[in-house]
């Protein structure tokens, strides 16, 4: 018991780090469903590099740059459900810690979102059509990129280490029920990635619902166990 307690106190600081991790990731949520609804991303590189010239945040936020600062915090909400769960199933937990990593790591891989405002700047001011032509490709390459493989493996892995990581929450008596089963619920919707034609982008939205609860269900099992 004292060694638990010992353990505990060694990761306080992450827990406390963790819960306001989650609670910020809630909080980005309404903002960016907020933007998409009023400024819908572009279906043409033009278009959004009309976007970027008009307003460089707005065309950030549509290319995923709360996204981009969520997988940063996810990765210490995910660092923190390792070292709550890692007594109830070390290897289970370990292999989704990694997964998760894995998946954070592909994410930034396909992330364009600077890459297409510099481009942006430069179709503003170039002169020639041979020179728009060019940086107009440019563009559609990263769109490419920005929607490929590597978002998708990076998608589908977090899904299934969600997945571990609410099969092991069910087991462990640290978490709540709900918590593992809501967590379940996620990590079933996020084995679809969002670019999958029709289906991908439905179940994107509706994993919204289940993120939220879960994240504040953990949020506050993080902020007990930091204060214990």
């Amino acid at each position: 018991m004292e060694t638990l307690e010992i353990e505990k106190n060694q990761w306080s600081n992450l827990f406390k780090v963790a819960g306001f991790a989650a609670i910020l990731v809630v909080a980005f949520i309404p903002i960016q469903m907020a933007v998409f609804m009023v400024n819908p991303p572009p279906e043409t590189v033009a278009g959004w590099f009309s976007l970027f010239q008009g307003n460089a945040l707005v065309g950030l936020i549509d290319m995923d740059l709360l996204l981009i600062i969520d997988q940063v915090l996810m990765a210490m909400i995910f660092n923190a459900l390792y070292q709550a769960l890692k007594r109830s199933n070390r290897s289970s937990m370990l292999i989704a810690l990694t997964l998760a990593m894995l998946g954070i790591a592909a994410y930034f891989a396909s992330t364009v979102a600077f890459e297409m405002l510099s481009l942006s700047r430069k179709y503003a001011v170039a002169t020639t059509e041979a020179d728009k032509s060019l940086l107009l490709s440019a563009g559609q390459v990263l769109i490419a990129t920005w929607q490929g493989t590597a978002f998708d493996v990076g998608y589908v892995m977090e899904g299934v280490a969600m997945l571990i990581i609410s099969f092991v929450m069910l087991s462990s008596g640290i978490f709540s029920k709900t918590a593992s089963y809501v967590g379940i619920i996620l990590g079933v919707m996020s084995l679809v990635p969002p670019t999958v034609p029709v289906i991908g982008m439905f179940f994107a939205i509706g994993s919204l619902v289940p993120l939220i609860v879960w994240l504040i269900l953990i949020a506050r099992k993080f902020f007990q166990l930091a204060n214990n």
